[in-house]
C-alpha cells in the first residue's frame, strides 16, 4: 500500500514538474518574462496565429538532454510577419514549427546564431520551420534570411523558397576564432525558387568569405534539395576550408556548387537534375585539395562556368578574393549523361594564366544521345592526369581525355545505369581518394567507371530522402506587381550612384541640366532609365584611386534606357567603356536602348570602346537611335566569341538615325569564329545613320561583320575614310545593302549571296558637313535619288 502512494505520488510529482516547463505564452510580453527565466528543459510555446513585428531572443543554457525549446502551438500556425526576427544563442536553444511570412523585414538577418559580437549561439538548432517570401519592398536591402555563428549549430528540416531580394539566403560565419572548425550541420532542408538576382550576392548557401576562406570550417551540407535556385552562378559558394557536400539533390538550378575559396572540399554523391533547363550546371573547382566524386549529373544545359564540371584558371599570387590556382584536385567516378561541355582551363584571360596542375580526372562516364560537344579545352592540360574515363557518345573527344566505347545501359525508371555486362568498365586506376563505395551506398567490389556499380538497381539517396519540415507548408507566390518609381537626381559627385541605390524593379531616374560625376562602376538590374535633358553630361572625376572600367554594366534580365544624355569618357585615366554587358560567361538576356544620347571622348586605346560585350554574354536587343558617336577608339565591339562553338552576343542589334563620326577603329564591330548558321536570330539592322571618318586605314571597316545570317543597311551614308579598301563586306543571303551613298572610302564587298542594290558612289554635297545636312543638290534626298531619303531623317520644316 506504501509503495502505490509513493508510486501515485512520484507520477503526479513528474507531471507537475513536466507541465511547469512547458509555457504558452500570447505575446511579447509574456515571451520575454518566460524565455529570461527559462531553463535547461524548459519548452516555451507560441500561441498560434500571426505575431506581427517582433523581435525574439531564444536564448539560455539548455544541455544536450535537456535542451531549451521555441516552439509553435501547432508548426506552421505561428505566422511571422512584418519586420518579425529571432536571434538564437546560448547552448542547446532549439527553434521550431514557425513560418515566416507576408513580411517586410528591414534587419539584416532573419534568423540569427548570435546576440552580438561577443555572444554567439552552441549546440543550437533551427528546424522543422518555414521561410518563405519574407522580403523586403524595397529589393535593393541586403539581407540574409539565415546567418549561422558559433559552433555546433544544426539548421535542418526547413523550408526556404522566395527569397528575391539582394544578400544571400543562408551564410556560415568564421569572421573571429569562436567560429573557426565550427561542424555547423545544415540538413535535410528545401531550398526552393530563387529567382535570378541579376548580380553577385545571390548565393542559395555561402560559407565562408574570401578574407577568411584559408580557415577551416568542417560544415556539413548534406541531404538538401535546391530547386530552381537560380540567384546567381553560385547556388552555393564554398569560401572556406574542409567542408563536406553530400547526398543533395540539385534540380532544375541555374548555376553550380562552387568551390569558389578555401580548400580541401569533399564533393560526393549528389545528383545535378537540369531537365534540359538553360544555364544549369554542375560543380565548378578553384582552389586546391578538392575532391569530386561519385556525383550524378543528367540534362545539364550550362556551358562556359555552368558546365558539368568546370575546372577553372587561376591568378599568379592571387589575392584572397581572386582565383587561386588549381593544385591537388581529385576528380573521379562521376557519371555525365546528356549535359553540357566539361570545361578544363576556364576562364582564361590576361589574368587568370595558371591551368591546373597535380591533378587527376579518372574513371568518370560521360554520355549524349545527340553527339554535342562534352569537352572544352581551353589551356594546357598538362597539370592534369587522365586514367580511364569513358565517352558513350558520337561526338569528338581529346583522346587523350577520353576513351570512347559504347555502354550497355538500362534505365531504372528514368535514370541510364550501365548494366552488368559492361566489363569494359572495370578499371584498374585506383588512389586514395578513390570511392570505397558507390554513389547509392554499396560497397564498389570492383572499381567501375561511373558513379555507379555495374547493374545497380537502387537509387541515389538524395533522391529518395525527405527534405523540409515534417509539416507541408502550402506556399503560393505573391503576384508580382511592378511599380514605377522615379527618382530626381541632382548634378554633383556621386549623386547618381547614391540614387540608383534606391532603384526597383522599374525605374526611372530624372537627371536635370549639369554635369554628374559617376566614379565607381555602375551595375544596373531590373529596368532602369536614365533621362536627361541633352544638357546632362555624365563623366568621371580626375585623380580617383582607381582607373574607372565603365559606367554602366547592365546585368542578366535587366534593361538599360539612357535617354537625352551626353556621356563623356574624357577624365586623365580614360574611362574605358560607357556602356557593358554581364560580366563573363552569364548568358542570360539584357536589353540596351539608347535614344538621343552623345558618347563622346572614349579614347582609352587599351582595349577600349564606347560598348563592349562580354564572352558568353547575350544581348536581345541593341537599340540605338538619334544619337552620336564621336572622337572615340571604338564604336561598339561584339567580337569576343572565339571558339569554334561560339554563340553570338546580341540578337538584334538596331541602329537608326546615328552619326558615327571620327572614331579611330570600328564603328561596329559584331563578329563570331565557327560557322555561319542561318536559323540563328542574331540580326543587325542599319537605316538612315552616317559613318564618317571611321577606321581610316587600308586594312580596316567601318562595320565588321562575320557569320552574322541577318544583316540589313539601308538609305545610310560611308565617307571620309578614304584609306580603306573595303567598307564593309557581306557575306550569306540574308545580307544586304541598299539604297546607300558611299564616298571616299572604297567599296562595298558582296559575298556567298549577299545583295546590294541602289549604291551611289559620289560626294554627298553636305550644306553643314558638320551636322550632316544635305544640301539641295545632294543625291542623299529623295527628290535627287528617285528612291528614298538617304542618312540622318531630317526635321520637317
Amino acid at each position: 500500500m506504501r509503495n502505490s502512494i509513493f508510486t501515485l505520488a512520484l507520477i503526479f510529482l513528474t507531471s507537475f514538474c513536466y507541465t511547469q516547463q512547458e509555457i504558452l505564452v500570447s505575446n511579447t510580453t509574456e515571451y520575454k518574462e518566460a524565455i529570461k527565466n527559462a531553463t535547461a528543459g524548459s519548452t516555451i510555446i507560441l500561441k498560434n496565429g500571426v505575431w506581427t513585428d517582433v523581435s525574439l531572443d531564444a536564448y539560455g543554457n539548455g544541455t544536450e538532454a535537456q535542451p531549451i525549446t521555441v516552439k509553435a502551438e501547432k508548426a506552421g500556425e505561428v505566422i511571422l510577419a512584418g519586420n518579425s526576427s529571432i536571434k538564437i544563442y546560448g547552448t542547446y536553444i532549439i527553434v521550431e514549427g514557425l513560418w515566416f511570412k507576408d513580411g517586410n523585414p528591414t534587419k539584416k538577418s532573419i534568423v540569427q546564431f548570435r546576440k552580438n559580437s561577443k555572444e554567439f549561439a552552441n549546440n543550437c538548432r533551427f528546424t522543422h520551420n518555414t521561410i518563405s517570401y519574407y522580403n523586403p519592398e524595397d529589393t535593393s536591402i541586403n539581407s540574409h534570411w539565415v546567418d549561422i555563428w558559433g559552433k555546433n549549430n544544426r539548421v535542418d528540416h526547413n523550408n526556404f523558397t522566395g527569397k528575391t531580394n539582394d544578400g544571400t539566403t543562408l551564410v556560415v560565419w568564421l569572421k573571429g576564432e569562436e567560429h573557426v572548425e565550427n561542424n555547423h550541420q545544415i540538413d535535410h532542408n528545401f531550398f526552393g525558387k530563387r529567382p535570378d538576382l541579376g548580380k553577385n550576392g545571390g548565393e542559395t548557401i555561402r560559407i565562408g568569405t574570401s578574407a577568411n576562406s584559408m580557415k577551416s570550417s568542417q560544415t556539413l551540407v548534406e541531404n538538401n534539395t535546391f530547386q530552381n535556385c537560380d540567384g546567381e552562378i553560385e547556388i552555393i559558394s564554398n569560401k572556406s576550408a574542409d567542408n563536406i557536400f553530400r547526398n543533395n539533390l540539385f534540380i532544375e538550378s541555374q548555376g553550380t556548387l562552387t568551390l569558389r575559396h578555401g580548400n580541401n572540399a569533399l564533393v560526393e554523391n549528389n545528383v545535378f537534375i537540369g531537365n534540359n533547363v538553360k544555364r544549369t550546371g554542375g560543380i565548378r573547382i578553384i582552389n586546391e585539395g578538392h575532391i569530386v566524386r561519385n556525383n550524378l549529373l543528367i540534362g545539364l544545359r550550362g556551358d562556359g562556368f555552368r558546365g558539368a564540371i568546370v575546372i577553372m584558371n587561376g591568378v599568379p599570387n592571387s589575392p584572397l578574393n581572386r582565383y587561386n590556382q588549381v593544385k591537388n584536385v581529385n576528380v573521379q567516378n562521376n557519371t555525365i549523361i546528356n549535359c553540357g561541355p566539361i570545361a578544363f582551363g576556364a576562364g582564361k584571360d590576361e589574368e587568370r594564366t595558371l591551368p591546373p596542375i597535380n591533378s587527376i580526372f579518372a574513371n568518370n562516364l560521360v554520355t549524349n544521345t545527340d553527339g554535342s560537344e562534352v569537352l572544352e579545352i581551353i589551356d594546357n592540360i598538362s597539370g592534369i592526369k587522365f586514367f580511364k574515363n569513358i565517352l558513350d557518345s558520337s561526338a569528338s573527344a581529346d583522346a587523350n581525355v577520353f576513351q570512347k566505347q559504347t555502354v550497355d545501359w538500362k534505365l531504372l525508371q528514368s535514370i541510364p545505369m550501365p548494366t552488368a555486362n559492361n566489363p569494359s568498365l572495370i578499371s584498374n586506376y585506383k588512389d586514395s581518394s578513390s570511392p570505397e563505395k558507390d554513389i547509392v551506398g554499396y560497397p564498389r567490389k570492383e572499381l567501375v567507371v561511373g558513379a555507379f556499380n555495374l547493374g545497380n538497381k537502387r537509387f541515389p539517396k538524395a533522391l529518395i530522402i525527405r527534405t523540409g519540415p515534417y509539416w507541408k507548408p502550402i506556399i503560393e507566390e505573391p503576384e508580382v506587381v511592378i511599380k514605377e518609381k522615379e527618382i530626381k537626381v541632382a548634378p554633383g559627385t556621386d549623386t547618381f550612384a547614391k540614387a540608383l541605390k534606391k532603384a526597383t524593379a522599374k525605374t526611372t531616374m530624372v537627371l536635370s541640366d549639369g554635369i554628374y560625376y559617376i566614379n565607381k562602376t555602375q551595375k544596373i538590374k531590373g529596368d532602369v532609365t536614365v533621362r536627361g535633358t541633352a544638357k546632362t553630361i555624365i563623366k568621371a572625376n580626375d585623380d580617383l584611386p582607381k582607373p574607372l572600367n565603365y559606367f554602366f554594366r547592365v546585368q542578366e534580365n535587366a534593361t538599360l534606357r539612357l535617354e537625352n544624355l551626353v556621356i563623356d569618357g574624357d577624365n586623365d585615366t580614360k574611362v574605358k567603356y560607357a556602356v557593358v554587358s554581364p560580366d563573363k560567361e552569364l548568358g542570360e538576356t539584357y536589353n540596351l536602348f539608347v535614344d538621343n544620347c552623345t558618347f563622346q571622348n572614349f579614347t582609352n586605346t587599351n582595349g577600349g570602346s564606347i560598348y563592349k560585350a562580354y564572352i558568353g554574354t547575350l544581348a536581345d536587343t541593341i537599340s540605338i537611335k538619334n544619337s552620336i558617336f564621336k572622337d572615340s577608339y571604338r564604336g561598339l565591339n561584339l567580337s569576343y566569341e572565339k571558339n569554334n562553338f561560339a554563340k553570338y552576343n546580341a540578337n538584334t542589334i538596331l541602329i537608326h538615325n546615328t552619326v558615327f563620326d571620327n572614331i579611330d577603329e570600328f564603328a561596329i564591330n559584331y563578329v563570331k569564329t565557327g560557322p555561319l548558321v542561318n536559323d540563328s536570330p542574331a540580326k543587325l539592322v542599319v537605316t538612315n545613320s552616317v559613318f564618317s571618318n571611321v577606321n581610316n586605314s587600308e586594312k580596316g571597316n567601318i562595320i565588321r561583320l562575320k557569320s552574322i545570317p541577318t544583316v540589313i543597311i539601308k538609305n545610310s551614308v560611308f565617307e571620309n575614310s578614304y584609306k580603306i579598301k573595303t567598307a564593309v563586306s557581306l557575306n550569306g543571303k540574308d545580307n544586304r545593302i541598299e539604297n546607300s551613298l558611299i564616298n571616299l572610302c572604297g567599296k562595298v564587298k558582296v559575298n556567298s549571296g549577299a545583295k546590294s542594290a541602289n549604291l551611289i558612289y559620289r560626294s554627298p554635297k553636305w550644306e553643314d558637313k558638320n551636322l550632316f545636312i544635305p544640301s539641295k543638290k545632294s543625291p542623299l534626298l529623295k527628290t535627287n535619288n528617285d528612291i528614298d531619303d538617304i542618312g540622318l531623317i531630317q526635321p520637317k520644316s
